[in-house]
């Protein structure tokens, strides 16, 4: 396994040097032990680690949550937060943060490795999902090129399904000739299973396109899904089970 550099911000000494002596014998390099959030940020800014574990009661008070909205406001690093079980009155706090993972004081070394593990790979799948959003902005420039190639004579008349055609230059659906009347998003959301017939639309590619604000969920496509195929006359739309949707070519 590659090293991943570690900082720890514990203000209990034995803990931390547990936790140093569980990290390093686990094959990770623990490059800072800090013990105020203050120390914690200057050591962030010196060593850009591949991951924080921060104490949420830091110096008996919610120094570790506010180190942590800073982390994820301010830095791309994950973080784990340690916590005891007297700590479930300021859970909900904690959670606000978007941790990468819980460990439980006392801690148990193999559950250490694992939570590690597991938030280095979420992290890891994060990114990629956000590269893959990035990547799809272009996709969406292209949008109105890929609807163009569709055509299906002279006329900006691109047909789907059975019966079905998307007017292009009005931007307007049709089924056997009568128009469907659609929401912005419904209709934005049909164009992109239009551009792309025969290919998985994926719920990031959805919310990446069809919502301008941020704050879109799966659930937010699975309930425009269900809404467009009430307008819908006959079910064209599939469902890639876990991925997103499509419609047959």
């Amino acid at each position: 396994m590659e090293k991943k550099n570690v900082i720890i911000v514990e203000d209990d000494e034995i803990t931390a040097l547990n936790l140093n002596l569980s990290l390093q014998r686990q094959g990770y390099r623990v490059v800072a032990i800090c013990d105020t959030a203050l120390q914690a940020k200057n050591k962030i800014n010196a060593y850009k680690p591949d991951i924080i574990i921060i104490d949420i009661s830091l110096q008996e008070s919610n120094d570790g949550i506010e180190l942590a909205k800073m982390i994820r406001s301010q830095y791309n690093i994950p973080f784990i937060f340690l916590t005891s079980y007297s700590d479930d009155a300021i859970i909900s706090q904690a959670k606000l943060t978007e941790p990468y993972g819980y460990i439980v004081k006392p801690f148990d070394p193999n559950s250490l490795h694992a939570t590690m593990q597991m938030a280095l790979f979420k992290y890891d799948v994060e990114n990629k999902r956000k590269n893959d959003i990035n990547s799809l902005k272009v996709d969406k420039l292209n949008l109105e090129k890929l609807l163009y190639s569709k055509k299906a004579s002279d006329k900006p008349i691109v047909p789907f399904g059975n019966d079905y055609h998307l007017d292009i230059s009005v931007c307007e659906t049709f089924y056997k000739g009568k128009k469907i009347k659609l929401t912005k998003k419904e209709n934005a959301f049909l164009r992109l299973l239009v551009a792309q017939l025969g290919l998985v639309v994926s719920f990031e590619q959805a919310m990446n396109y069809v919502w301008d604000e941020s704050g879109a969920t799966e659930n937010s496509v699975r309930t425009l899904v269900w809404r467009l195929r009430n307008k819908l006359e006959t079910d064209i739309i599939k469902n890639a089970s876990g991925i997103g949707y499509y419609i047959e070519q």
